[in-house]
């Protein structure tokens, strides 16, 4: 299942064998998500040197919150109010972080099956584009990490003295799973503005009058997106994505200027449409070979019918 396949010296392979291919690409990507799994999952209650357990990390932001309710001697602990709920919760975290660190494995996978049907120039560009597309992923995470603790407090605040705070191990991870992803897809939008610069869709000049539209956009897609309705992760967010769509914009000036100076010193901006083309079609006429005729007759095949009972 997993042994290397003798490759096409052309380079072509059929449909058969594209298909094995990405089996064997699936089969190591989830090989490796399993054993970043499994590492997460220990890590949940062992230290890795300095670092802390992987349960105090994803509990810090709770344990910020002032006035949540504290048992066991004041011990920052989530409630269990299901069987099995603290193991659900163990497992989401641990597949999530486990594709964190198995995402080396799988991108390569992913680059490996891709990158033989491209060419050179697209293989630097997807190249770029994938390691900016993980680092704004990443960037996007870490960022809603530290507004956790800002929105719980916001969020829990509403209620006042009159309630006391005690969230629940499955509603505080689905919130912080949902922040941190929506958080990192969101600072994707960015990079998709460059890509279609650089694809020729979006030009620097349609970006700059747009610009106050998209900041309004982002503002509103950053209220919607949000799980909480308090006001920090929702600045937070558009605050960076306005930044990041002005860095998109400077980058699209930037390809633009260049792209017009390549024109200019090709001389592509000196031809006008309505001018006749200076090369001068070839009038040469070529002498045509006489076929010669065949020494035998050709005579037709007589047609042979095959009836049946419809015709």
């Amino acid at each position: 299942m997993f042994g290397r396949r003798e490759k096409n010296p052309d380079g072509t392979m059929t449909l058969i064998e594209h298909l094995y291919e990405l089996r064997h690409r699936l089969a190591v990507s989830l090989l490796a998500l399993v054993a970043g799994a499994v590492i997460a999952f220990l890590w949940w209650v062992y230290t890795i040197g300095p670092i802390p357990t992987l349960g105090a990390i994803v509990l810090d932001p709770y344990c910020a919150i002032p006035d949540r309710v504290s048992l066991n001697a004041g011990k920052c602990q989530l409630l269990q109010t299901q069987p099995f709920e603290a193991f659900m919760v163990r497992l989401k975290v641990s597949l999530a972080v486990g594709a964190v660190l198995a995402a080396p494995v799988w991108l390569h996978q992913l680059w490996a099956f891709i990158t033989p049907g491209l060419y050179q120039k697209e293989k630097k560009y997807a190249g770029t584009f994938v390691t900016c597309a993980s680092a704004l992923f990443m960037l996007g995470a870490v960022l809603a990490f530290f507004i956790i603790p800002k929105a719980l407090i916001a969020l829990v605040g509403f209620g006042g003295e009159e309630f006391a705070t005690a969230l629940a191990g499955s509603n505080y991870i689905n919130f912080v799973l949902a922040l941190l992803i929506i958080f990192g897809v969101s600072f994707e939008l960015p990079l998709l503005v460059v890509m279609l610069n650089f694809a020729g869709v979006l030009s620097y000049d349609k970006l700059r009058r747009s610009r106050r539209g998209a900041i309004f956009g982002l503002f509103v897609f950053a209220a919607i997106a949000t799980p909480g309705t308090d006001p920090f992760s929702m600045l937070a967010l558009a605050l960076a994505l306005t930044l990041l769509h002005e860095l998109s914009i400077q980058i699209a000036r930037i390809r633009d200027k260049r792209a017009a100076r390549k024109r200019v010193a090709e001389g592509w901006d000196s031809w006008n449409d309505d001018d006749a083309s200076p090369i001068a079609p070839d009038t040469r006429s070529e002498e045509i070979e006489p076929v010669r005729a065949s020494p035998a007759p050709v005579v037709d095949k007589p047609r042979v019918r095959y009836d049946d009972d419809a015709t």
